[in-house]
């Protein structure tokens, strides 16, 4: 399959929908799928136009990990210098709407999507322990802070298979319906936030999220101060208080550069 089918490419106003396509194989991960996934995450970045992402995948499958058929009796660990968590620095928000099987890579690439919506039915799993692997792709920085130490070890260590529901009840997933219902619920969500919130304030918020992880209250605060200015002096704070006494959606400038 040409590298440009991989992933589907669909802008519905100003939300991205990138759709794995290779629903034969789960949407297993390919080396090349995993670079066009890269550079599509990237393009979104610097597009002014695109304001939200939705990630899915076609058929009844997210992502079934990598796909073990293209790799050889010895294979090798991908050299893609660009890591996973390369979402969590896209400055626009990232929605993952999980509508089927999601195991190994496809599992990270989901945990890093900043939220996920998922089908009551979807069947998660680490998959890393019983395939001869180790928490790969920053999943053991990630995992216990979504769902706690004793909890991810669970999960990594076993690489038990769980469905959405448990799931939800984790914490792995923000979002659980039918699966019928999840991609509509999940695009919604995005073109709220694509057609609502202000571009500078959702890229300010999502790296004082993931920023704020690893750092002290105080660290926040001063970081939070030193924003603020920032944003007082950009147009958002503006039209968004004339909006909210015009009662009119508010019209906020694209993200720079």
């Amino acid at each position: 399959m040409p590298e440009d089918d991989e992933i589907l490419v669909e802008h519905r106003d100003a939300v991205l929908l990138l759709t794995f396509n290779r629903p034969d194989r789960l949407n297993a991960w390919t080396p090349s799928m995993r670079r066009r996934y890269f550079d599509l995450l990237e393009e979104a970045d610097a597009d002014p136009s695109v304001r939200a992402v939705v990630v899915t995948g076609a058929g009844r499958g997210f992502c079934a990990g990598t796909d073990l058929s293209a790799l050889g009796d010895t294979p090798e660990p991908d050299v893609d210098e660009r890591a996973i968590s390369l979402s969590i620095r896209i400055r626009k928000p990232i929605i993952a709407a999980i509508n089927g099987p999601v195991a190994g890579i496809g599992l990270v690439a989901a945990l890093f999507a900043d939220v996920r919506f998922a089908a009551e039915d979807a069947k998660f799993t680490t998959a890393f322990s019983r395939r001869g692997l180790v928490a790969e792709h920053g999943i053991s920085w990630l995992l216990p802070k979504l769902v706690g130490a004793g909890a991810a070890l669970d999960l990594m260590l076993s690489a038990r298979t769980l469905p959405g529901t448990e799931a939800h009840r984790m914490g792995l997933v923000d979002r659980v319906l039918p699966a019928s219902e999840v991609l509509a619920a999940a695009l919604e969500y995005a073109h709220v936030l694509a057609t609502e919130c202000s571009p500078a304030s959702l890229a300010d918020i999502k790296e004082q999220i993931y920023s704020g992880l690893d750092s002290g209250l105080e660290t926040a605060r001063a970081d939070a101060s030193n924003r603020m200015v920032t944003a007082f002096g950009r147009p958002d704070v503006r039209e968004g208080v004339r909006s909210f006494h015009e009662r009119r959606r508010p019209d906020f400038p694209p993200l720079g550069g």
